[in-house]
């Protein structure tokens, strides 16, 4: 009656064993520090033009929508207390995580899958190696090193992209703007804004190696594990985001 539940419950326990065992081997060696420089290349400095567009795009967005909505109260001066808010606490961990998603859970599990259907994961076993030390744990640790690192770039470029709009569409001074960018936060906004992104770079290293590590079928099962990565660690960034932010939320001070 219930057997629509193992696949699901199986693949819970299957993700939290991969989990555990990449957390357990920051702790044993051997340590892979070339494949991790590598992949701090790959995740961040690749990912840095379209978080960075992503970014500017949002702040300019954010600035010509409240700076309407302001105008209407004459306070468009908060235009740049508004973009920064919800660039730290929200958009900017939220779109940031999503833009590395897309492009580097993807890379991962078709990367993975590649190797998985082409045995050369079963070679390194044979070889001696562990594959989730060698595979699996250095995406983790560059993408908790990394998207934190890119969000904060991704919020400074929109905190600028809020700025032109403010300057040349509502002819907001730029000593105004900034002035009113910077109060507006404090160090609960700043840990909110970099507790989010560490622990988003959990889940899309993770899942892209669930779904590589686990493909089968072929160049076909490559596809669908890569689509699977794509869609499961977005669906989990927003679920995440409620949870962080309701926790943050209850726990500022009033």
């Amino acid at each position: 009656m219930l057997d629509f539940l193992k696949a699901p419950v199986i693949a819970i326990q299957e993700f939290y064993v991969l989990f555990g065992s990449a957390m357990r081997n920051l702790f044993r060696k051997p340590h892979y520090w070339d494949d991790v420089l590598i992949q701090m290349d790959t995740i961040g400095v690749g990912s840095l033009w379209i978080t960075s567009m992503t970014g500017f795009f949002s702040g300019a967005v954010m600035a010509l929508q409240m700076g309407k909505a302001l105008q209407q109260y004459g306070q468009t001066g908060k235009t740049g207390q508004v973009v920064s808010i919800i660039l730290v606490r929200e958009l900017g961990p939220a779109l940031t995580a999503l833009m590395v998603s897309g492009r580097n859970a993807s890379g991962i599990a078709s990367e993975l899958g590649s190797m998985k259907v082409t045995e050369q994961i079963d070679a390194m076993r044979a070889l001696g190696t562990d594959p989730i030390q060698k595979l699996v744990t250095p995406r983790m640790i560059a993408t908790a090193a990394m998207l934190p690192a890119l969000t904060v770039i991704a919020d400074l470029i929109g905190m600028f992209g809020g700025f032109i709009v403010a300057y040349y569409i509502y002819a907001l001074q730029p000593r105004e703007y900034w002035s009113t960018t910077w109060k507006a936060l404090d160090w609960h906004d700043v840990a909110e804004g970099l507790v989010k992104p560490f622990i988003f770079s959990f889940v899309v290293s993770l899942v892209g190696c669930y779904y590589g590590l686990r493909t089968t079928g072929g160049t076909q099962g490559v596809g669908r594990s890569t689509t699977q990565a794509v869609v499961t660690s977005g669906v989990l960034i927003f679920v995440l985001t409620f949870f962080i932010t309701k926790f943050f939320v209850y726990s500022s001070p009033q």
